[in-house]
């Protein structure tokens, strides 16, 4: 791989797609430090850290959007709003007929295009409205050390912080369009990857702090378990991103004039991990918000309801798995169609070998998908419980697993596939020898 590097920026337009993403990636990242006028940023950080609002929502919103929400930077909502009204759109597609025609239609896409961002300007304009109001109501609360978040509230505050986080997203959208347009891979995907980065320098920093303390907690031998776990977790995310499960496909010999086409035999490709990393996201957005809410109801009921909520307990760990494997299904069915497979493979001809065409292959088909989204959908229990276990038996300073991880390694994926295809077309030695990489997309 590393005699291939080079051969990256021998190829002008490869050269040059990468240098525009690592540009539009230098300005996200300012965005990301440049504070909304009238916020604490201090005092708001002491808020998004306290443990009350660490596992929360906020948190989990903090760490998609690459610590902004905790810097109060104008680009606190980031990429966010946007990913919400694509899903909407995506799930809406399956319910109505008319978006259904419309996504098969390339005009049509186009038109489902512009009507996502005018939503996720919608959704930007009440997720800052309700930001702001909600900032305003923490005055000089204990978990921000007595300071107030909003300096000046009042109705200019929040008509300031509504136009300043809104344009931000509206900016951000439009940095991962031409990431997408002129860039290398997807731009909403490579933002939401660069916000997953942006802590690991410091839980390395902070991971090496307290080795180097003779931490009777953390030790040599613990930071070599914990390396090896690591390697363990990013080679099975590997795996079970590009494992497939192979339907055979048949397709008969026809005579057109004076010669003879088809006669082949190939193959369905079925994902393991089909749903990617939404049911976890899914799941978490679902389980953090009764947390949350019994936070600011004070009575006993709701405190116990706070405690065993909160991540590590066997009734967060029960409902959590239960949610995931849920949404695996659920969203395996809205974004693969088993009838549909079976229709367009019969209009060509094709069948499954033994299996009679039409109505029949849809349900061969719906049964492996639902043997194969066992096995994803334990995988992601599997992901989304792994950082509270290393945090509570490794005692790991840091989040490691879970949604970050899959976001990383399946961005990544993606990007080496594109450079991969780039130095194939051009007759150069791809970066990875000896291997076949499936893109996501597939």
């Amino acid at each position: 791989m590393v005699n291939s590097v080079p051969n990256i920026f021998k190829i002008p337009d490869l050269r040059n797609k990468i240098l525009f993403t690592l540009g539009m990636v230098i300005v996200y990242r300012l965005g990301t430090h440049i504070p909304t006028p009238g916020i604490n940023a201090q005092a708001l950080g002491a808020l998004l850290n306290s443990p009350q609002f660490k596992g929360s929502a906020f948190g989990l919103y903090d760490i998609f959007v690459g610590g902004a929400l905790g810097r109060a930077a104008i680009f606190s909502l980031g990429i966010m709003p946007y990913i919400s009204a694509s899903i909407i759109f995506q799930l809406m597609g399956s319910v109505f007929p008319y978006l259904e025609k419309l996504q098969r239609e390339e005009q049509g896409r186009k038109k489902i295009n512009q009507y996502t961002r005018y939503l996720t300007v919608g959704l930007a304009v009440i997720q800052s409205a309700s930001i702001a109001v909600y900032l305003e109501t923490q005055r000089g609360s204990a978990l921000t050390g007595g300071l107030d978040i909003v300096t000046n509230p009042g109705f200019l505050f929040r008509i300031m912080t509504i136009l300043t986080l809104t344009a931000g997203t509206i900016l951000v959208m439009w940095l991962s369009e031409r990431i997408t347009d002129k860039g290398i891979g997807n731009g909403a995907s490579f933002i939401i990857f660069i916000g997953c980065l942006d802590d690991t320098p410091r839980s390395i920093a902070q991971t090496f702090r307290m080795l180097s303390s003779r931490s009777e907690v953390f030790t040599p031998l613990t930071l070599l378990v914990v390396a090896a776990v690591i390697v363990g977790v990013y080679a099975g995310v590997v795996l079970i991103t590009q494992a497939i499960r192979k339907i055979p496909v048949q397709y008969p010999k026809r005579i057109v004039g004076r010669r003879m086409y088809g006669g082949q035999s190939t193959h369905v490709p079925v994902r393991i991990n089909l749903s990617g990393v939404m049911p976890i996201i899914f799941a978490q957005s679902l389980i953090v918000f009764p947390g949350t809410i019994a936070a600011f109801v004070k009575n006993p009921v709701s405190a116990w309801f706070q405690r065993m909520l909160a991540p590590g307990m066997w009734l967060y760990d029960l409902v959590y798995a239960a949610l995931i494997i849920f949404f695996t299904y659920f969203y395996t069915s809205v974004v693969f169609n088993p009838q549909d497979l079976a229709d367009n493979m019969q209009r060509q001809g094709g069948f499954v070998p033994g299996i009679r065409p039409g109505e029949r292959t849809a349900e061969y088909i719906d049964r492996i998908v639902s043997r194969v989204t066992i096995v994803g959908s334990l995988f992601l229990v599997f992901m989304a419980l792994l950082p509270t276990a290393m945090m509570t038996w490794l005692k790991v300073p840091f989040y490691f697993g879970g949604t970050t991880l899959l976001i990383i390694v399946g961005v990544a994926l993606d990007t080496v596939q594109q450079i991969e295809s780039h130095l194939l077309m051009r007759h150069y030695e791809g970066l990875l020898k000896g291997t076949k990489l499936h893109g996501r997309r597939g």
